[in-house]
């Protein structure tokens, strides 16, 4: 049996755990810049305020819905995440954490018959010991369990744990079910499966194996036999995927005229590509950098371009992905232009363990001192908090009150940011 602990709605229960006399209130977190809706508390799902609309239409669209709005604190979510994969990882011998808000377990040689009673002391553990409400989904494959999950989150009466451990819960469930709310089933397949009067999950899976096959190749193949109580993803298959690219792009809360305010970005950016490269224990081949112009102002000009570059050598330090990705920047910008938004892309990702150097490039000196430098990096900003020790070219010209260079995490908009409550002594005043 496999389990899927998801938490409720988890960007609000996070603020709210430090704001109890929000419990009630409707409460939406946005994204960077404080640009747009990202997540929702179930009171403003239920006045229809759709995930992703610009924080500008919704005051204007609900004046006096007494909606409260949080910039997005991603500190304070990461460290509650962390918080819950402790408490899981003393219940089960195996965790896996899917997303920030989402964690598979292993539930092998526990017996079936005490898992829902199991499953409802664990979540009133978890919200207990960290304010947080989860919902539990148990069942034989990884597919099923993330939809109980979802069926412990929508009906009250499973008491935020649903398993599925009979054929007959199982097909009760998938007879609930929407197809396009299936985990693996996307956006397209959802509407050619409608168009031929597949509409729920129970219409699937009741569909012939050599059709599927066929018509959805060996992926929805797999989406099948997990609604058939088949495995077909193991679970620590889901643990440490390797991305094939790895992005870091946002929008500025400002346009940004000048190349040195521009390049202070890219070079963060390309900084954080590399801590992802290393953390997944990768290296790239490529590096490309993107600059655009303000699509919005029309009086304007307007300007996109992008460039890459190719190493002889994979690598994943940090001095060289930033050299790299500052060096195009340079090459493609253009003067006059306001800048809205930057970005930088690493591909032709590889093992860090089984790569080819070239021959007449590679310098093992220089190498070996490159990785001491990222490895020094990685482990004083893991301690000491991020953006602790940074490189020349990521430091911002402006300066924060303490005198300081504004670090990358403040350099953008979050006017209505909470305070680091369980990472920052500074959090609380007396």
């Amino acid at each position: 049996m496999v389990g899927l602990i998801d938490c409720d709605n988890f960007f609000c229960s996070c603020e709210r755990v430090f704001r109890p006399d929000l419990a009630r209130t409707p409460l939406v977190v946005l994204s960077n810049n404080d640009g747009c809706v990202v997540a929702r508390s179930k009171e403003v799902k239920a006045m229809g305020v759709p995930e992703g609309m610009p924080f500008h239409e919704l005051k204007e669209r609900f004046p006096d819905a007494g909606i409260v709005a949080f910039s997005s604190n991603y500190t304070l979510y990461g460290d509650m995440s962390s918080r819950i994969v402790s408490i899981l990882r003393e219940e089960v011998p195996e965790v896996i954490q899917y997303s920030i808000d989402e964690a598979f377990l292993d539930l092998s040689g526990m017996e079936s018959a005490g898992l829902h009673k199991w499953g409802e002391e664990l979540c009133k553990k978890i919200l207990k010991y960290t304010g947080m409400p989860v919902s539990l989904g148990i069942a034989p494959t990884n597919t099923l369990a993330k939809m109980a999950s979802k069926c412990a989150k929508k009906y009250p009466a499973y008491n935020k744990c649903c398993v599925m451990a009979t054929d007959e819960q199982r097909e009760k469930a998938l007879r609930l079910f929407p197809v396009g709310d299936v985990w693996g089933i996307g956006r397209r397949i959802s509407r050619s499966l409608e168009y031929i009067g597949v509409n729920t999950a129970y219409d699937f899976a009741s569909l012939s194996k050599d059709y599927v096959r066929r018509k959805y190749h060996v992926t929805g193949e797999r989406t099948w036999k997990e609604l058939h109580g088949e495995p077909c993803i193991a679970i620590d298959g889901l643990d440490g995927v390797t991305k094939k690219t790895i992005v870091t792009s946002r929008s500025f809360p400002d346009m940004i005229k000048d190349l040195a305010d521009l390049r202070s970005h890219v070079a963060n950016y390309a900084a954080r590509c590399a801590v992802k490269l290393r953390r997944q224990n990768s290296v790239c081949s490529m590096v490309t950098a993107f600059i655009q112009s303000n699509h919005f102002r029309e009086d304007l000009a307007q300007y996109d371009c992008s460039g890459s570059y190719s190493f002889l050598t994979p690598t994943n330090t940090t001095g060289e992905i930033v050299a790299t990705a500052t060096s195009i920047l340079e090459g493609i910008f253009r003067k006059g232009i306001y800048y809205k938004r930057a970005g930088i892309m690493v591909s032709g990702i590889s093992s860090a363990e089984a790569f080819q150097p070239d021959l007449f490039e590679y310098d093992p000196e220089r190498s070996r001192k490159l990785k001491d430098l990222s490895a020094a990096l990685d482990r004083i900003n893991g301690r000491m908090g991020a953006d602790t020790v940074v490189l020349g070219a990521q430091q911002y010209r402006d300066k924060g009150e303490d005198g300081k260079s504004v670090k990358f995490v403040n350099a953008i908009r979050r006017a209505m940011k909470s305070p680091d409550y369980t990472t920052s002594l500074g959090a609380f005043t007396v």
